[in-house]
């Protein structure tokens, strides 16, 4: 246990965060390949349909339904609850749940529509929580979080790395159909969550933001597997969601609550297309 200025200690050691990072790190390489094609047969498939053309899944088709359930097992192994219920919501978190199918909301207006509007939040979320961990290494620079173990930024730099992956990967959807990248965070919530950021003053304070951005995140892609209508969408989510889950999973590990593995992961903090303001 690691304590440090100002008095809060890292509920495990440096050495087992390390661990837990490393491993993290490997299933997100090992994840890199099926997300890039998911993504590709995700723009073909939206390029066929503004064609007027017959839809054509791609040659993974037969795989989607195994890696749907896989996502929801593998999430559910991941998902934690340090008192046996879900961790209240962080300041910047959504209010609301998602409900209905993510593309048939009217909430969100703008060009981004159908399967696309699903990609465009799935970017959003992902540039957030680049966002999110890029101020809290500049807070940490600066002092304003106390002594924050070396094992910690590593987490942190690690896990903003694969966020910015996954949203190259989402962007490459959208301009692969005609539309621009997101590179910033059209979010109705964003102003509430660079406030919470703004004013942590401890590592555990930016953990518990952190980690309601990413339940949001994993339940978000879970909450897309069973509602988007493209086979590319929903293998590219199924892809993505379980390294959320792992950074939620290390994150309960940080502030000082066992994994407990749920049977069933809800989908009660995903989010909804209604948060875009693009």
């Amino acid at each position: 246990m690691t304590t440090t200025e100002g008095g809060w200690a890292l509920p495990i050691s440096e050495r087992e965060l390390a661990g837990l990072t490393r491993e993290m790190h490997e299933a997100h390489q090992e994840t890199l390949p099926a997300m890039r094609a998911g993504a590709l047969d995700l723009a073909e498939e939206v390029r066929a349909r503004a064609a007027g053309g017959p839809r054509d899944p791609g040659r993974r088709r037969f795989l989607l339904g195994a890696g749907g359930a896989a996502a929801a097992l593998t999430l559910a192994a991941c998902s934690s609850s340090g008192s046996g219920g879900s961790p209240e919501p962080a300041p910047g978190s959504p209010s609301g749940s998602a409900s209905g199918s993510p593309s048939g909301s009217a909430s969100a207006s703008g060009q981004y529509t159908g399967d696309l509007k699903v990609v465009a939040l799935a970017t959003a979320l992902e540039n957030q929580a680049v966002g999110a961990y890029q101020a809290a290494l500049d807070a940490a620079k600066a002092g304003r979080l106390g002594t924050v173990p070396p094992a910690v930024a590593t987490f942190i730099t690690t896990a903003m790395g694969q966020h910015a992956d996954h949203a190259k990967a989402w962007n490459s959807v959208l301009t692969g159909a005609g539309k621009p990248a997101i590179t910033d965070v059209p979010l109705s919530n964003q102003p509430a969550t660079l406030q919470a950021l703004g004013a942590a003053t401890d590592v555990a304070t930016v953990a518990k933001l952190a980690l309601s951005l990413e339940d949001q995140a994993a339940q978000t892609y879970l909450f897309a597997t069973y509602n988007v209508t493209s086979p590319g969408g929903i293998a590219t989510a199924a892809t993505i969601a379980p390294v959320e889950a792992m950074h939620a999973a290390i994150l309960h590990y940080v502030l000082g609550q066992y994994p407990v593995p749920d049977d069933f992961l809800p989908v009660d903090k995903a989010a909804s297309p209604s948060l875009l303001t693009v």
